[in-house]
């Protein structure tokens, strides 16, 4: 699912312009972030920028009579909402369109799907390095002229580059994730007299203060390997800077690097911290991500726990508990730990897998501000669609995390699991995911961790 190579990730401008660029986007999360308010204020029903009344920026066929299937691996929320887009989309064109449950890691899933001569005609691929292997394996078709006008039209250029595979563009980047926040309970932070940190230190100050008022700081959903590669993301990308970032993300540097016994070492002291992870290390290997966020804005004044990590998308769990973004649950961007605060980026792209007149006017309503405005009306979704009204999202607080995300153009860092061979970056049980939630076991194991992730990667990465 995730196999990398040097077309897969994005162009990247000088270190010292990323690196500025990201401090920039820190600045705005926490200057607007901080400043927001609950999420009554809902959106306009005007349509995308530069659009109609009614919404309508791109002219799609008539498609009356055909079927189409769309794969992902999106369930709850995330598929029903998604499942109006594609509504809209038979609404507009006569089509007849069938979402199909896919599993982790989708790549897995569509190479039987391919096998047994059933592929779906549209694949959601959620690595740059899925993009690529169903490129080799000649699974994926390019897009169409349509398609890459409406992408040149909506989207920044690094944004449709890591879309690309030998400079032929394959995906349309429909959803993205700003993986670089840290969601709390407001009324536990309330009680404890707690603050929003901007540093590492500030961020383990707050911990044990909100510990001392009787509540675990963390929630962690380490069923989920993922969730874990992104805490390291985070304090890697900020500790050790964008050009180790980068260099650990092709393995042009091994994981038993110095860099990386920091970045362990720097986790360790939430992870290997006593009381400080809901349940322990063996209640975190048990929960899911859905449950790391739920659990911690239910319980009233004693949830299991105050703060939770993960992107902007956590925000649909937190309506499933029943809390209010803004208002019950608050947001800060993921502290600095070195010079500069992180950000690390994530996406889900749509890939043509059987080429045809309705795949083609799907992936370019997909590439559409007409399509991303009716999810981002639903929340819990983020656009990199420039073009989307941000007045389309539902809540300030989401307002201005698309904001920044689309204010930061291309110098952002994309998922380095995703970046990576599947074996290593994207498989339950292997590689990256199974590394970490060993030493979340055992945070005090930095070296034997830095052994088994160096193995692991050599072993897929073939270096």
């Amino acid at each position: 699912m995730r196999s990398t190579s040097s077309t897969q990730r994005k162009p990247r401008s000088a270190n010292r312009a990323a690196k500025s660029a990201a401090a920039a986007l820190a600045a705005a999360l926490a200057l607007s972030l901080t400043a927001c308010g609950g999420d009554d204020d809902k959106s306009s029903d005007s349509g995308a920028t530069g659009g109609k009344e009614t919404g309508t920026t791109v002219t799609l066929p008539k498609l009356n009579g055909q079927s189409l299937e769309v794969a992902a691996v999106w369930s709850g929320e995330e598929q029903a909402n998604f499942k109006k887009v594609l509504a809209e989309f038979e609404k507009r064109t006569g089509a007849k369109v069938t979402f199909v449950p896919a599993q982790d890691p989708i790549v897995n899933f569509l190479g039987s799907k391919v096998a047994g001569g059933q592929p779906p005609d549209i694949a959601m691929l959620p690595q740059p390095g899925a993009i690529k292997q169903a490129v080799d394996k000649k699974w994926a078709k390019p897009l169409g002229t349509e398609a890459k006008a409406e992408l040149a039209k909506n989207y920044s250029q690094g944004w449709q580059d890591i879309g690309k595979v030998g400079g032929t563009q394959y995906g349309v980047y429909y959803k993205a994730a700003n993986k670089s926040l840290i969601w709390y309970n407001a009324k536990v932070f309330e009680n404890a007299g707690a603050t929003e940190p901007k540093t590492w230190d500030e961020l383990l100050t707050t911990a044990q203060t909100v510990y001392d008022s009787g509540v675990t700081p963390f929630s962690v959903g380490g069923a989920e390997g993922w969730t874990l590669t992104d805490w390291f993301e985070n304090v890697y990308l900020s500790q050790a800077g964008p050009e180790k970032y980068d260099q650990l993300a092709k393995h042009e540097i091994k994981w038993t690097d110095p860099s990386v016994k920091n970045a362990l070492t720097t986790l360790a002291q939430v992870w290997g911290k006593k009381d400080y992870v809901a349940g322990g290390a063996k209640g975190a290997l048990q929960t899911d991500f859905p449950a790391s966020v739920t659990q911690t804005f239910t319980g009233g004044d004693q949830p299991k726990a105050a703060m939770v990590y993960e992107g902007d998308f956590a925000q649909v769990n937190i309506q499933t508990a029943k809390a209010k973004v803004g208002t019950d649950a608050k947001v800060f961007p993921f502290p600095k730990v070195g010079d500069t605060a992180p950000v690390v980026s994530g996406g889900d792209a749509a890939v043509i897998l059987k080429d045809s007149k309705a795949a083609q006017a799907l992936a370019t309503f997909l590439a559409s501000p007409d399509a991303a405005t009716i999810q981002a009306k639903l929340g819990g979704y983020l656009s990199p669609n420039k073009n989307v009204d941000i007045s389309s999202y539902p809540n300030p607080v989401q307002q201005k995390i698309a904001k920044a995300l689309i204010d930061s153009g291309d110098d952002f860092r994309f998922d380095m699991s995703d970046q990576a061979p599947q074996a290593f970056g994207g498989t339950p049980g292997k590689g990256e995911w199974k590394a970490l939630q060993d030493f979340l076991t055992n945070p005090k194991n930095v070296a034997g961790t830095q052994a088994k992730l160096e193995a692991d990667a050599a072993a897929a990465y073939g270096n």
